[in-house]
């Protein structure tokens, strides 16, 4: 066996792990990858493009002991025991200097937890986000690193030579201190929940409200994935509605049975939003939805309780559409916006520094939110240095927004009145109602908690704290 030939370690040869290692020794470096499954390994070997370097291990001790040093390992495992699993069997075989890499989905409060154990020992670990799926990691994905800014910078060029590029920009860069990296995949996540969600409720009102079919809805989002809307979730979505069941006559996707599964990670935006605290309330709403999605059973005896009979339009059916696509893009701006306000104020409360020009524009290509509207977003960012708590306080952006905004609420009442649920476009107008007003109705609030709590209250006319006496004395009757 040949000391130090290779240049990267793989643990876990599952399609992610498989496919990110043949990308890297597409771009000359000589990978190793480990699993227990030999089949996995001899696929590794087998599908490796010809003249290119990947060795598959099923002996860990092998595969540590043929890389060069500094050693850079990543693992592509599922998130909690597994990963201080593999740390554990990694800590007898490595040493000082060496880097460990995380690569999965870990939540950032373990991650953040393994950097400092493991800084103890003089490992390097970072905590790594990756985005684009299997065809990612073999094409390119965008990549998240945080937390060990040396170990980054051994890292990088590998990294950026993988990772999706746009103009020729590699879609990888320091996302910042600690566990940096995860938490900004983590809500990436939450974003794209948010999206799913809002386009869910789109295909929802165009087949039961407006009537259109699956071969006219696949062309309705590929026209709106051509213009200013241009994502790859619109993309996919459109491919989607072209597929037909082998086992049926049907579409395949009216053979889906509608109920969606998570990893978790919109669960943990939602929960870390909420612990900052930060409002992101069209996250919270897609996580929401599919919860209530599991629920199928009771979901099917409630629609007998309740039953609506939808009525599809009949005329001004290209004005709906418009609406529609007005409603789509209002509420798909205010999903990257509760995200990057998310990731804006994490920066500063847990100390992690994160770039947010930086972020949108690793988010342009290879990952599942990747759109047009990051371009935009970028653009704004980094004339700006990153200094912009809300991005709906930049003047471009309210320019385009203001005109989405009469149809999508066009589109929410007509929804509304057809008994078709639209809670993540819902709460993307109402986040945005609530955000452009300067006084809301919270003071009844703070008035109800000081009657019944003696929690105190702020003035709106002169500072200090302040509690009062609510109950009127002389109205008879109250609490008698």
């Amino acid at each position: 066996m040949e000391e130090r030939l290779y240049n990267f370690g793989m643990i876990g040869l599952g399609t992610m792990g498989r496919n990110f290692l043949l990308n890297m020794a597409d771009h000359g470096f000589a990978v190793a990858g480990f699993d227990l499954d030999a089949s996995k390994c001899t696929l590794l070997e087998s599908t490796a493009t010809k003249n290119t370097i990947a060795k598959g291990f099923q002996e860990l001790v092998a595969m540590i002991a043929s890389l060069e040093k500094p050693r850079k390992i990543m693992m592509l495992v599922p998130a909690g025991n597994p990963v201080d699993q593999v740390i554990s069997n990694l800590l007898p075989l490595i040493e000082t200097g060496d880097i460990i890499i995380d690569g999965g989905n870990s939540h950032y409060t373990d991650t953040l937890r393994r950097i400092q154990s493991l800084e103890a020992k003089g490992i390097h670990f970072m905590g790594v986000g990756i985005s684009g799926g299997e065809e990612g990691a073999r094409y390119g994905p965008s990549i998240m690193p945080g937390g060990d800014e040396a170990a980054w910078k051994m890292v990088q060029p590998l990294l950026e030579a993988v990772s999706a590029k746009v103009n020729g920009d590699p879609c990888v860069a320091y996302m910042g201190k600690n566990a940096a990296g995860h938490y900004v995949k983590m809500v990436h996540n939450g974003i794209e929940y948010a999206i799913m969600q809002m386009i869910s409720e789109v295909y929802d009102f165009l087949k039961k409200k407006v009537g259109l079919d699956n071969t006219e809805m696949s062309n309705i989002f590929q026209q709106w994935d051509s213009g200013e809307m241009k994502s790859f979730l619109l993309e996919i979505t459109a491919d989607i509605f072209q597929v037909k069941d082998t086992e049926t006559s049907h579409f395949l996707v009216d053979m889906v049975l509608d109920q969606a599964g998570s990893k978790g990670t919109g669960k943990w935006t939602s929960q870390d939003a909420m612990d900052l605290p930060v409002s992101i309330p069209s996250i919270d709403v897609a996580v929401a939805m599919r919860d209530l999605s599991d629920v199928k059973e009771e979901r099917m005896q409630a629609a007998k309780l309740y039953p609506r009979k939808g009525r599809k339009i009949s005329s001004q059916k290209e004005a709906m559409i418009r609406d529609t696509q007005n409603a789509l893009y209002f509420s798909l701006v205010l999903a990257y916006t509760q995200g990057l306000s998310m990731l804006y104020k994490a920066s500063s409360v847990l100390q992690m520094n994160i770039p947010l020009d930086d972020v949108v524009k690793i988010w342009r290509g290879g990952c599942i939110i990747r759109s047009n509207f990051l371009d935009i977003f970028y653009t704004i960012y980094k004339s700006r240095k990153g200094n912009i708590s809300n991005i709906l306080l930049d003047k471009a952006i309210a320019k385009r927004l203001k005109k989405q905004v009469p149809g999508t609420r066009r589109f929410l009442r007509t929804a509304l009145q057809a008994g078709i649920s639209t809670s993540g476009i819902s709460s993307a107008i109402n986040y945005f109602d609530a955000f452009t007003q300067e006084k809301m109705p919270v003071n009844l609030i703070q008035a109800q908690r000081d009657y019944f709590g003696a929690h105190t209250y702020l003035r709106n006319d002169k500072s200090g704290i302040y509690h009062s006496e609510w109950k009127p004395l002389s109205t008879p009757g109250i609490h008698e």
